[in-house]
Protein backbone atom coordinates (compact mmCIF):
# COMPACT_ATOMS: atom_id res chain seq x y z
CA UNK A 1 0.00 0.00 0.00
CA UNK A 2 1.55 3.48 -0.97
CA UNK A 3 1.27 5.33 2.53
CA UNK A 4 1.04 9.71 2.11
CA UNK A 5 2.86 11.54 4.47
CA UNK A 6 1.94 13.57 7.17
CA UNK A 7 3.20 17.05 5.27
CA UNK A 8 1.71 15.74 1.97
CA UNK A 9 -1.92 15.38 3.68
CA UNK A 10 -1.46 18.76 5.43
CA UNK A 11 -0.59 20.36 1.74
CA UNK A 12 -3.53 18.42 0.05
CA UNK A 13 -5.94 19.29 3.41
CA UNK A 14 -5.10 23.34 2.34
CA UNK A 15 -5.45 22.92 -1.29
CA UNK A 16 -8.49 21.55 -1.10
CA UNK A 17 -9.82 23.20 2.23
CA UNK A 18 -11.65 20.10 3.40
CA UNK A 19 -9.66 18.91 6.63
CA UNK A 20 -11.39 15.17 7.15
CA UNK A 21 -8.52 13.11 6.24
CA UNK A 22 -6.53 15.04 8.55
CA UNK A 23 -9.27 14.77 11.69
CA UNK A 24 -9.76 10.91 11.12
CA UNK A 25 -6.49 10.58 12.27
CA UNK A 26 -6.82 11.57 15.46
CA UNK A 27 -9.92 9.04 16.79
CA UNK A 28 -11.56 11.11 19.30
CA UNK A 29 -11.45 14.33 17.52
CA UNK A 30 -13.64 12.00 14.93
CA UNK A 31 -15.65 10.57 17.80
CA UNK A 32 -16.45 13.78 19.01
CA UNK A 33 -17.55 15.56 15.42
CA UNK A 34 -14.79 17.80 15.41
CA UNK A 35 -14.90 20.02 11.68
CA UNK A 36 -12.42 22.66 11.19
CA UNK A 37 -13.04 25.48 8.71
CA UNK A 38 -10.25 27.57 7.34
CA UNK A 39 -11.09 31.51 7.36
CA UNK A 40 -7.56 33.20 5.37
CA UNK A 41 -4.87 32.41 7.49
CA UNK A 42 -6.83 31.41 10.56
CA UNK A 43 -8.31 28.21 11.63
CA UNK A 44 -11.71 27.98 12.96
CA UNK A 45 -12.88 24.79 14.62
CA UNK A 46 -16.08 23.46 15.33
CA UNK A 47 -17.81 20.81 17.74
CA UNK A 48 -21.46 20.40 16.36
CA UNK A 49 -24.42 20.60 18.98
CA UNK A 50 -24.95 16.31 19.59
CA UNK A 51 -26.70 14.42 22.42
CA UNK A 52 -23.63 12.42 22.74
CA UNK A 53 -21.78 15.31 24.11
CA UNK A 54 -24.27 16.73 26.89
CA UNK A 55 -23.28 16.17 30.43
CA UNK A 56 -26.39 17.74 32.30
CA UNK A 57 -29.47 17.03 30.74
CA UNK A 58 -31.64 19.16 32.93
CA UNK A 59 -29.95 22.48 31.09
CA UNK A 60 -28.89 20.80 28.84
CA UNK A 61 -25.44 21.67 28.92
CA UNK A 62 -22.13 19.91 27.30
CA UNK A 63 -20.31 17.53 29.51
CA UNK A 64 -17.15 19.95 30.76
CA UNK A 65 -14.91 16.61 29.24
CA UNK A 66 -16.25 16.99 25.83
CA UNK A 67 -15.20 20.72 25.69
CA UNK A 68 -11.75 19.86 27.72
CA UNK A 69 -11.09 17.19 24.97
CA UNK A 70 -12.58 19.64 22.14
CA UNK A 71 -9.98 22.10 22.95
CA UNK A 72 -7.38 20.19 23.28
CA UNK A 73 -8.09 18.30 20.14
CA UNK A 74 -8.50 21.57 18.14
CA UNK A 75 -5.12 22.79 19.69
CA UNK A 76 -3.34 19.64 17.99
CA UNK A 77 -5.03 19.97 14.83
CA UNK A 78 -4.01 23.41 14.85
CA UNK A 79 -0.72 22.65 15.13
CA UNK A 80 -0.24 19.44 12.57
CA UNK A 81 -1.69 21.70 10.21
CA UNK A 82 0.87 24.54 10.64
CA UNK A 83 3.76 23.32 12.67
CA UNK A 84 5.11 20.94 9.16
CA UNK A 85 6.01 18.23 11.94
CA UNK A 86 6.09 14.72 10.17
CA UNK A 87 4.21 13.23 12.76
CA UNK A 88 1.29 14.17 15.47
CA UNK A 89 2.59 16.50 18.22
CA UNK A 90 2.15 14.75 21.68
CA UNK A 91 0.56 16.32 24.57
CA UNK A 92 2.43 16.96 28.01
CA UNK A 93 0.00 19.28 29.63
CA UNK A 94 -3.33 21.35 29.27
CA UNK A 95 -4.87 23.47 31.84
CA UNK A 96 -8.38 24.69 30.98
CA UNK A 97 -10.77 27.64 32.60
CA UNK A 98 -14.42 27.18 32.22
CA UNK A 99 -16.19 30.81 32.19
CA UNK A 100 -19.87 29.92 31.38
CA UNK A 101 -22.13 26.82 30.51
CA UNK A 102 -21.15 25.33 27.48
CA UNK A 103 -25.23 24.81 26.30
CA UNK A 104 -26.54 22.44 23.54
CA UNK A 105 -25.54 24.41 21.01
CA UNK A 106 -22.89 24.48 18.38
CA UNK A 107 -19.45 25.13 19.96
CA UNK A 108 -16.72 26.55 18.11
CA UNK A 109 -12.54 27.35 18.66
CA UNK A 110 -9.62 29.51 17.72
CA UNK A 111 -6.15 28.38 18.83
CA UNK A 112 -2.92 30.83 18.88
CA UNK A 113 0.51 29.29 18.46
CA UNK A 114 2.26 31.19 21.71
CA UNK A 115 5.99 29.60 20.82
CA UNK A 116 7.01 26.79 19.18
CA UNK A 117 10.67 25.42 19.59
CA UNK A 118 12.12 22.39 18.41
CA UNK A 119 10.55 20.31 21.14
CA UNK A 120 7.97 22.05 22.62
CA UNK A 121 4.88 24.02 21.48
CA UNK A 122 2.43 26.17 23.60
CA UNK A 123 -1.12 26.73 22.41
CA UNK A 124 -3.29 28.74 23.77
CA UNK A 125 -7.33 28.04 22.80
CA UNK A 126 -10.42 29.84 23.13
CA UNK A 127 -14.30 28.38 23.03
CA UNK A 128 -17.50 30.20 22.38
CA UNK A 129 -21.08 29.49 21.19
CA UNK A 130 -22.54 32.48 20.65
CA UNK A 131 -19.71 35.19 20.46
CA UNK A 132 -15.92 35.22 19.94
CA UNK A 133 -15.51 38.02 22.36
CA UNK A 134 -17.56 36.24 25.10
CA UNK A 135 -15.79 32.34 25.46
CA UNK A 136 -17.56 29.96 27.51
CA UNK A 137 -14.13 28.06 28.30
CA UNK A 138 -10.12 28.97 27.82
CA UNK A 139 -6.91 26.87 28.12
CA UNK A 140 -3.52 26.32 27.81
CA UNK A 141 -1.40 23.45 26.21
CA UNK A 142 2.00 22.36 25.90
CA UNK A 143 3.15 19.67 23.41
CA UNK A 144 5.79 17.37 22.73
CA UNK A 145 6.71 18.55 18.79
CA UNK A 146 10.02 16.73 18.61
CA UNK A 147 10.79 13.08 16.68
CA UNK A 148 8.60 10.69 18.96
Amino acid sequence: MNEVSLEELVRRAHESNDYDGLISMVPYAQLIGIQCLRLGDDMVFRLPQSEDNIGNPVLPALHGGVIAGFMEHAALLHLLMFMGSPHLPKIIDFSIDYLRAGHYRDTFAACQVWRQGRRVANVAITAWQTTQAEPIATARCHFKVDEP
